[in-house]
């Protein structure tokens, strides 16, 4: 990524660009909007508390490509390409990337029973004929790599390109450098609406009143990006929650290291992984289901349970680990499972939008993604686009109103997103 370069002097109050969502997604854009000269101001009442919290970290362009889902595999190898280069960019130097977490160890996948080995021995098929590297193992080979893997287990495979991160650490890490600089500003409120000036967005609306004004928008808050006032007039954002339970276990000192690498698995066709940690800790996830719970924080018993008895089938020493944390999180999913990423047309010929940018609906792929919805969202502000990209923009699932043409700058609440004086 490119180096720093100063764009222009700011005026008091205004910022080249205001991202609003301070999870890693919104962090990643807010970082590289830095990194290439531009003042930031990063909107979020509750920064990095949301799904990036509840998050493992798996980069795994491989593992996670899926059936019917080969148009999101350019976007997410690139985004590992980049990784890194992101990573190596945070840590100034550093030979451990900054404390970020980040780590090449390779992925093995590994099933429990038959039916398990013949449904991962099909996905490598797919996997193969993408031009993706995925190795069978014995499982001999497998425990002489994982001794305390269980003997039981059908099948492994070794998958080398897909690596992990710790979100945690890395939001951490991009916060703290970019609270060095003047150009950027932590603002602890939540976003309301969009403003708009002459037909373009020009800044934030808080909630309780204020304003931010800026050049450029990035609306990266996730799910609640849909509910933002001050959207284009026939814009939808068709988000939905997918909720997941996740677990984090300290394993104790005899037991140290559990494991060297990720391990992710089928379990009677249940995938469950596990991510070890560089502080003695490890990662088990993750369930998912789209009901609507009365409290969205609220972890499921049954999650739990499950996770647990699945992790132990494939590394029966789980049973001996220190439960520390069990969270819910819901993960922002559209109806392809393909993020909302690029600019918005003002009709399905006409030009884009001035001054907003959509960066939301990653699903499970928002850490891995990072990197390139960051580069994606920079080339975007220097006004460059990638054609590579043009399936993921955020106005796809949106029919526009009847009517609808070039010159219509309608936002949705529109007397709601004047701007006012604060």
């Amino acid at each position: 990524m490119a180096s720093p370069t100063v764009i222009s002097a700011t005026p008091p109050g205004q910022y080249d660009v205001a991202v609003i969502g301070g999870g890693v997604i919104g962090h990643g854009i807010a970082w590289e909007a830095y990194r290439s000269g531009r003042s930031v101001a990063l909107i979020d009442d509750a920064p990095g508390t949301g799904a990036s919290w509840a998050a493992a970290g798996m980069l795994a362009p491989v593992s996670e490509l899926h059936y019917q889902e080969e148009e999101l595999l350019a976007l997410m190898l690139e985004a590992s390409r980049l990784w890194p280069g992101f990573a190596a960019g945070l840590g100034e130097g550093r030979s451990d990337a900054s404390g970020t977490g980040y780590r090449t160890t390779p992925t093995l996948a590994v099933g429990a029973d038959a039916a398990d080995r013949q449904a991962l021995a099909d996905l490598r098929g797919v996997q193969q004929a993408s031009g993706l590297a995925v190795e069978p193992l014995t499982v001999r080979e497998a425990r002489g790599r994982e001794p305390l893997l269980s003997p039981g287990i059908s099948c492994a495979f070794d998958i080398p390109a897909d690596h992990q991160v710790d979100p945690r650490k890395l939001l951490a890490r991009i916060g703290e450098l970019l609270a060095r600089d003047p150009r950027y500003t932590a603002v602890p409120r939540r976003a309301a609406a969009l403003r708009w000036e002459g037909g373009r967005v020009s800044g934030v609306g808080l909630e309780g009143g204020g304003e931010i004004r800026a050049g450029e928008t990035i609306v990266a808050n996730g799910l609640g990006a849909a509910g933002l006032q001050g959207l284009p007039g026939g814009l939808d954002l068709p988000l939905r929650p997918v909720y997941g339970d996740i677990l984090r276990l300290r394993v104790p000192q005899a037991l140290r290291p559990l494991l060297r690498c990720t391990v992710r698995g089928l379990v009677r066709g249940i995938p469950v992984y596990i991510v070890p940690r560089e502080d003695g800790t490890v990662v088990i996830g993750a369930t998912q289901r789209e009901d609507a719970p009365s409290d969205p924080g609220a972890v499921s018993a049954g999650g739990v349970y499950q996770l647990l008895r699945d992790a132990q089938q494939l590394l029966p020493a789980v049973a001996e680990l220190e439960l520390l944390e069990a969270t819910a999180r819901a993960r922002p999913g559209t109806p392809d499972n393909a993020p909302l990423l690029g600019r918005v047309a003002r009709s399905g010929t006409g030009p884009d939008y001035e001054g907003l940018i959509i960066a939301t609906g990653f699903f499970r792929h928002g850490v891995l993604l990072t990197p390139v919805a960051a580069a994606v969202c920079r080339q975007l502000l220097d006004g460059e686009t990638d054609p590579r990209w043009a399936g993921f923009r955020p106005d796809r699932f949106s029919i526009r109103p009847p009517g609808s043409s070039a010159g219509d700058t309608t936002p949705r609440d529109t007397a709601t997103t004047e701007r006012k004086t604060a």
